[in-house]
């Protein structure tokens, strides 16, 4: 188990889930970027995995999840921004689910602080069951890489491996 039932991801004050009401008897794809509004997480993540989101449900999932480490007030315009039509937001405000799959990286290099790397994950019932990250995790990395975490590689997985 990944530990992260008892997290909250504080969306909104109205809109609150617990790491029990995302994970638990669920397989969802969770994927995790450096921030809302930013070029290559608003340009080519979150479009494409909008894009690809019936086609990686119909491999039982049970639902996509974008996390980021900033607050639900900015998920939410970021999403409405962006018109994403199905996959959900999860605001990672305190970076503690973050932390928890050992995806946090500082970034003040470009005046973020903490934030995350970019990855996809397969949280099957609260475990790991796979995780892509990209090249080169380290804090303050001058790269932005964008290759290993697609939907594109989520559905080469899922087409192998059930």
């Amino acid at each position: 188990m990944l530990g992260v039932k008892d997290i909250v991801f504080k969306n909104l004050p109205e809109d609150t889930l617990t790491g029990e009401d995302v994970f638990v008897n669920k397989r969802v794809v969770v994927f995790g970027l450096p921030g809302a509004f930013t070029p290559t997480c608003s340009s080519q993540q979150v479009p494409s995995f909008d894009e690809y989101y019936n086609d990686i449900l119909s491999h039982d999932v049970d639902e996509i999840y974008c996390v980021s480490v900033n607050d639900g007030f900015v998920m939410k315009a970021w999403f409405k921004d962006l018109a994403v039509e199905r996959v959900k937001y999860l605001a990672d405000g305190s970076g503690e689910f973050t932390r928890r799959m050992g995806m946090l990286v500082k970034k003040d290099n470009v005046g973020f602080g903490m934030r995350s790397w970019r990855y996809a994950a397969i949280i099957n019932n609260g475990n790991l069951e796979m995780l892509m990250a990209e090249d080169g995790f380290s804090d303050d990395c001058e790269l932005d890489p964008y290759e290993n975490s697609s939907p594109v590689k989520i559905l080469e997985y899922l087409k192998n491996n059930g």
